[in-house]
């Protein structure tokens, strides 16, 4: 099946994220989950953090649990929109997260990137924002091992990581909003009731409209991930180039 621009539905790609968001969801509860489930929580408090300084805010500090939960504590300038802006910024996050993940892994194939990109951004938010010794120590802890994988793994290796890790985000986002918004009884206490709060709009209906973005970004980011693009398209290899010229 082919796009308007000549790009092709890759089965192999769509099978691969398949497998692995089977995986991930038959072992959801498995302790070996857990560092994956705590990193996506981070990606979550860091929507928080990027929404605050995006409206001119200031993040004090963000702390993680051990039990999957997390806070990000901010100052931001007096405006509701500021406050709907900062209060979204968490879901809406995780997604983002998730859909750049998939795209930067199966549409523009950066390998050792990603999981540099993610060591990097693990060292500057736990170094200037944990609030506390666990928050460090998972940042540091878990910068190290992205960093290590990325710098001593073999391609193939970085490849499966890569996958599984942008797999398991764009899953976590999904059950996150199934978990935090959907059950009553969590939502009471979730971002979608303090934007009720604050504006009197229901937070079931915050929950709607989150769900709904959520999984738009991430279905519409899956379909263009899993389409290779026509060979006009793609960067000829280095080597090639030289050949050329010769």
């Amino acid at each position: 099946m082919r796009t308007a621009s000549g790009a092709q539905l890759d089965f192999g790609r769509l099978a691969l994220l398949l497998v692995m968001l089977g995986v991930g969801w038959y072992f959801w509860d498995a302790p070996a989950f857990w560092p994956l489930k705590l990193l996506v929580v981070m990606m979550h408090e860091s929507g928080h953090a990027l929404a605050t300084l995006l409206v001119g805010g200031s993040v004090d500090r963000i702390h993680l649990a051990a039990d999957e939960s997390g806070a990000c504590l901010s100052r931001l300038p007096p405006g509701i929109f500021r406050q709907i802006a900062v209060y979204s910024g968490g879901y809406l996050g995780s997604a983002v997260a998730g859909a750049g993940l998939l795209l930067a892994t199966f549409r523009f194939r950066l390998r050792r990137w990603v999981l540099g990109a993610a060591s990097v951004w693990l060292v500057v938010m736990g170094v200037l924002y944990a609030g506390d010794s666990f928050t460090l120590a998972f940042c540091v802890g878990t910068a190290v091992v992205l960093g290590l994988g990325a710098k001593l793994l073999p391609d193939g290796a970085v490849d499966f990581v890569n996958l599984f890790i942008a797999a398991f985000t764009a899953l976590y986002a999904v059950f996150d909003l199934r978990d935090d918004l959907w059950n009553s009884a969590v939502r009471s206490r979730s971002d979608a009731a303090l934007l009720a709060d604050l504006t009197h709009v229901p937070a079931v209906v915050w929950a709607a409209l989150w769900t709904l973005l959520a999984v738009g970004l991430l279905g519409f980011t899956a379909y263009r991930s899993l389409h290779s693009r026509p060979p006009s398209l793609q960067m000829p290899a280095v080597g090639a180039r030289a050949r050329g010229r010769a």
